[in-house]
């Protein structure tokens, strides 16, 4: 456990409002998921902070500034902008940069007001495709990370560096605990190769560079944390890692998500009847964590961290920001059963065809599942689409679900325990005055309850679709659950009419008779 956790006397310490109080900080990653939330959150649970610099990336024909409009006007800050209106305009503010460029992209008096007004760095930003080349992924995951440091070391009035990792940063190993593993590579090296090399022969090498990491995201993520790591004291440094971040159970609102990961991901898929089969082991238990938990942490961890000064003898502390031991455990089997409850009563506008699953970890078998009961339904699908005047785009979501499926496939028939006790003792010494606002728990959530809000969560904020037409859904999902199960029923007849008329089936029946 990280000493200074054990060993101080946080009395007169002030509460994590009151630290906040007058800070500014400087966020990358904040057009996120996870960095959204976290902005509304510290805009709204520490009112007295002097401003947000998110580092923004220039889009070509679009103004950062519009950037900045497009952001506040997500639904993450509906509660922001009703119950504290206008504070987002008078904390927030954009830097235009881009942390794959080297000097993160920073203008001379950008970086300037970074170096001498921040107190709190938060650095989250990082490309989580699985499938980015490496070169790509060096860039953004790595190279960032080093500059995002460099930048750090001159900051005058730094109390606090958090660097966003990852839970699955070590996935060569089981149990993963809240320590420094080695390296899997030289990070010095991988900047330099990834320089010099071709990116046709780059590509070619990466299989045998990556060893047993089983893609270029969590390989360079590994290798970041070496890239901070040996700040230590040196800079005021915590690495937090979060396993996979899901929708909110509370704040800013019950549900909020704005990807498709985790469980209501693999709910929206066969909500909408996309989703027929998944490659992946049923009891396999999947390490889930709201972000609204994940965010309370960042917070209560820079809190921990900028309320004590650096020594040269401080080691990093590190926190698995993830379930671990906290209770909240489901396998995939369990969210789809549950999915197949809930969703009757909140189904999905527009369904495609009915709900349903299957797993498996035979290819073979993967292949032809995906064969019948995805792409031919698809090409029919576009056929009768292209044959309205409409779009064709069955068959291309389809395309993306099994890419995404491949990718995911190391998570999904594997599993890890990750060790948290670091960020169990963080919650611990929450004061008692912070705790409305910043303790975190999962140990008494309703799953049910969870995943409901979760998939109204998916159909408000991720399709847009109006509450008001749930009946609409009901009576829509009744008929298409009927017209799946009549499908079927004259499918499987039509396969016995076949087999029954079969030469072999007909000399049989002759010889049983005769």
């Amino acid at each position: 456990m990280t000493k200074y956790l054990e060993d101080r006397d946080l009395e007169d310490v002030p509460s994590i409002p009151e630290y906040y109080r007058g800070k500014t900080i400087f966020l990358t990653g904040g057009t996120g998921f996870i960095g959204k939330v976290l902005v509304e959150k510290l805009v709204y649970s520490c009112p007295d902070l002097d401003k947000i610099y998110l580092l923004v990336r220039p889009k070509k024909g679009v103004k950062p500034e519009d950037r900045m409009s497009a952001i506040y006007a997500s639904r993450c800050f509906d509660r922001l902008r009703k119950e504290r209106p206008g504070a987002f305009e008078s904390k927030v503010f954009f830097i235009e940069g881009d942390c794959s460029a080297l000097g993160l992209g920073l203008s001379k008096e950008d970086r300037a007001i970074i170096i001498n007004r921040t107190h709190i760095i938060y650095h989250a930003a990082a490309s989580v495709r699985f499938d980015d080349p490496m070169k790509a992924s060096v860039k953004l995951n790595l190279r960032g990370t080093r500059e995002i440091i460099e930048l750090a070391k001159e900051a005058k009035h730094l109390e606090c560096f958090v660097h966003v990792s990852t839970s699955y940063a070590n996935t060569n190993r089981d149990p993963i605990d809240e320590i420094m593993y080695p390296p899997h590579a030289d990070w010095r090296q991988t900047l330099e190769i990834c320089e010099d090399v071709d990116d046709c022969t780059l590509n070619a090498l990466t299989p045998k560079y990556l060893g047993e990491m089983p893609n270029t995201y969590v390989f360079n993520k590994q290798l970041a944390e070496h890239v901070v790591y040996e700040q230590k004291g040196i800079l005021p440094i915590v690495i937090v890692r979060p396993s996979i971040v899901i929708s909110s159970i509370k704040e800013p609102m019950p549900g909020w998500v704005e990807n498709f990961n985790g469980p209501v991901g693999l709910l929206v898929a066969s909500g909408k009847g996309l989703l027929r089969t998944a490659y992946a082991k049923p009891d396999v238990m999947a390490d889930f964590i709201p972000v609204d938990v994940v965010v309370k942490s960042f917070i209560a961890a820079s809190w921990i961290r900028g309320t004590e000064k650096l020594k040269p003898t401080d080691d990093i502390s590190i926190y698995n920001t993830c379930n671990g031991s906290m209770g909240y455990t489901t396998t995939y089997e369990e969210i789809f059963t549950m999915g197949q409850k809930i969703l009757p009563s909140f189904p999905f506008d527009n369904m495609i065809w009915s709900v349903g699953s299957s797993f498996t970890t035979i290819n073979y078998v993967y292949f032809i599942k995906v064969l019948l009961l995805h792409v031919l339904p698809a090409i029919l699908l576009d056929a009768l689409l292209w044959m309205f005047g409409k779009k064709k785009m069955v068959l291309k979501v389809q395309r993306r679900i099994y890419s995404s499926n491949l990718a995911l496939q190391f998570y999904t028939t594997q599993q890890w325990t990750f060790s948290n006790k670091n960020f169990l003792s963080l919650r611990s010494k929450i004061k008692e005055e912070d705790k409305r606002h910043f303790y975190y728990v999962m140990e008494n959530i309703d799953r049910e309850e969870f995943l409901i809000n979760g998939i109204i969560g998916a159909r408000r904020y991720l399709f847009n679709e109006q509450d008001k037409n749930l009946p609409k859904a009901r009576a829509y999902f009744k008929r298409i659950t009927l017209l799946a199960k009549i499908v079927k029923y004259l499918f499987f007849s039509y396969i016995f009419w076949r087999i029954i008329r079969t030469n072999f089936v007909q000399n049989l029946c002759d010889d049983l008779l005769y």
